[in-house]
C-alpha cells in the first residue's frame, strides 16, 4: 500500500507537532512536511506533492481561506480543514470553497484537549484512503459546483385531483460535500412551498446550529436545528444536530421529530437510513428521498425502506457530487427512481411535490 503523503499547515507549533503525532500513528500515512502560513504551505505543496493537506484556517500573513482557493483550485488537492469549534461559520465558508471536510479542533491549549480530535481525525485520513484505493475521484470545486449532465428523462407528474401537492415531506441525507450542497438547493426555492424537509448531515456536536442559521439566512424556507418534540410542518426545515440522530413519531395527528442517542450499530452520526427509515413508515408514498454527495454507504438502507413504502428517490448524480459514494451505494440498491445533478434537485423536489 502506498502510503499517503500529508503536508500540515497550522501556524501554532503545538499543534503541528500534536497533528503530525496523531497522523503518523496510522501506518499508512507519511507527513512529509509542514508550513506555518500559506505562503510556505505553497512553497511545500510545489516542492513535497503531498496527497492530501490538513488546514488551519487562522493564520498570519497569507490566510487559510486564501491558500485554500490555490490548492483547491490550481492543485486540486483534498484538504481537510482542522479549526476551532468557535469558527462555525468560517468552517462552512471554507466548505463552500471546496475543502473537503474538517475536523474540529479544541479551544483549550492542553495536549489531552488536541487528543481528542485523534480517532475523528483517523477517521476522515480513513476515508481519504478508501477513495484512493477504490480510484474514485471527489470534486473540488467549492461553492462553483458545475451543472454538466442532465440526469435520467423526467417522468410526467400529475398533481391529481383538484391539483392537490403528492409530497407531504422531503428527506435529505447527505455527509462530505453536504453543506454547500444543501446551501445551493435551499436558496434556490423562491418560495416557502407546502412541504416540510428534514435533513440529516454527518457533522459533529457544536456546528449544525450554526449551520442551520447559515442555511435560514438564504432560504425562503424556516430553517433550525431540530430540537425534540419540534413539529414537522409545511415551509420548514429541520436539521438533525451534530452527534444525535433524528427519528419522527406521531401523537395527536401530528408529526414529532425526535433526537435521540445514537446507537452502537450506527457507524455514521446523524444516521440518513435512521432518518429515512422512520420517515417512511409514517409518510409512505408521500415522500421523497433525496442522497447527496458523501463517502460511505448511510442511506442505502433507508432508501429501500422509503420505496417499500411507496416513496419516491432520487439520488444526486455522479456529475456533480463532492465525493460519489452515499449517491453510488444508493444506486446500487436499484431502487433509486431518477439520478439528478445538483444544479436540478430543487426543481426536481418541486416538480415531484406537484408545485
Amino acid at each position: 500500500m502506498n502510503k499517503i503523503r500529508i503536508v500540515v499547515v497550522d501556524d501554532s507549533a503545538f499543534s503541528r507537532r500534536t497533528i503530525t503525532h496523531m497522523l503518523e500513528e496510522l501506518p499508512f500515512v507519511e507527513v512529509v512536511g509542514y508550513a506555518i502560513n500559506g505562503e510556505e504551505g505553497i512553497q511545500k505543496v510545489i516542492a513535497l506533492k503531498p496527497d492530501l493537506v490538513t488546514l488551519d484556517l487562522e493564520m498570519p500573513k497569507m490566510d487559510g481561506f486564501t491558500l485554500l482557493r490555490i490548492l483547491t483550485v490550481r492543485f486540486s488537492l483534498p484538504v481537510i480543514v482542522v479549526s476551532a469549534l468557535s469558527s462555525a461559520d468560517k468552517v462552512f465558508r471554507a466548505l463552500e470553497l471546496g475543502a473537503l471536510d474538517f475536523v474540529p479542533k479544541p479551544t483549550g491549549t492542553a495536549s489531552l484537549d488536541l487528543l481528542s480530535i485523534k480517532a475523528e481525525l483517523h477517521k476522515k485520513i480513513l476515508q481519504v484512503l478508501a477513495l484512493k484505493q477504490t480510484g474514485h475521484a471527489f470534486s473540488q470545486t467549492g461553492g462553483n459546483i458545475p451543472e454538466s449532465g442532465s440526469g435520467q428523462p423526467l417522468p410526467p407528474v400529475s398533481t391529481g385531483a383538484g391539483g392537490n401537492h403528492l409530497i407531504d415531506l422531503v428527506a435529505i441525507g447527505t455527509s462530505t460535500g453536504g453543506p454547500p450542497a444543501l446551501q445551493k438547493i435551499f436558496s434556490a426555492f423562491e418560495q416557502k412551498y407546502p412541504f416540510a424537509v428534514v435533513v440529516s448531515q454527518h457533522m459533529p456536536p457544536g456546528f449544525t446550529k450554526a449551520f442551520a442559521e447559515r442555511l435560514n439566512r438564504t432560504s425562503a424556507f424556516d430553517i433550525t436545528e431540530a430540537e425534540d418534540g419540534d413539529l414537522v410542518l409545511p415551509g420548514r426545515v429541520l436539521i438533525a444536530p451534530g452527534g444525535r440522530n433524528m427519528v419522527f413519531e406521531e401523537r395527536d395527528h401530528q408529526i414529532l421529530a425526535r433526537i435521540i442517542v445514537p446507537s452502537e450499530s450506527d457507524r455514521y452520526i446523524p444516521s440518513v437510513d435512521a432518518m429515512l427509515t422512520s420517515c417512511a413508515a409514517l409518510y409512505g408514498r408521500r415522500m421523497a428521498a433525496v442522497i447527496l454527495t458523501g463517502m460511505g454507504n448511510d442511506g442505502s438502507v433507508g432508501v429501500r425502506a422509503v420505496k417499500e413504502q411507496g416513496g419516491y428517490v432520487i439520488a444526486e448524480s455522479e456529475d456533480t457530487a463532492v465525493v460519489y459514494g452515499m449517491p453510488r451505494e444508493a444506486v446500487a440498491t436499484g431502487v433509486v427512481d431518477r439520478t439528478v445533478p445538483l444544479g436540478q434537485i430543487a426543481s426536481e423536489i418541486i416538480q415531484r411535490c406537484g408545485f
